[in-house]
């Protein structure tokens, strides 16, 4: 049964002037230490720190839940490179299915949460 579901769409360039003005205050208050370096490990890693952004935004969204916060979900790849949301305190049974995509301006990510029933 599916409980919700979420979409975000941010602008490449908005995290991009967070993370030059605010530089790692901006970083360590959104994204957990993993999330940070999966997207250093890249050339250009904004339209990463882009992409696990929105996908927050999209879980956030799909669960509708107000007591969460940025460092209660982690976003990381499992290893055949699938986007995968960790919750913290997430039901027992419910199931994140994460899509994120990005282009040259823009990152946007889906999120549908639903149970194991």
């Amino acid at each position: 049964m599916i409980i919700g579901t979420g979409v975000d769409i941010i602008e490449i360039g908005r995290i991009r002037t967070a993370v030059t003005t605010w530089g790692g205050r901006f970083l360590e208050r959104v994204l957990n230490p993993g999330e940070i370096a999966y997207a250093q490990s890249h050339a250009v890693p904004y339209p990463h720190y882009a992409g696990r952004f929105a996908a927050k935004e999209a879980v956030y969204k799909a669960l509708g839940r107000r007591d969460m916060t940025w460092k209660d979900m982690t976003v990381i790849n499992d290893h055949d490179g699938k986007p995968v949301c960790h919750v913290k305190g997430l039901p027992e049974g419910y199931v994140v299915h994460l899509s994120i995509s990005h282009s040259k301006f823009y990152a946007v990510a889906s999120a549908v949460i639903e149970t194991e029933e």
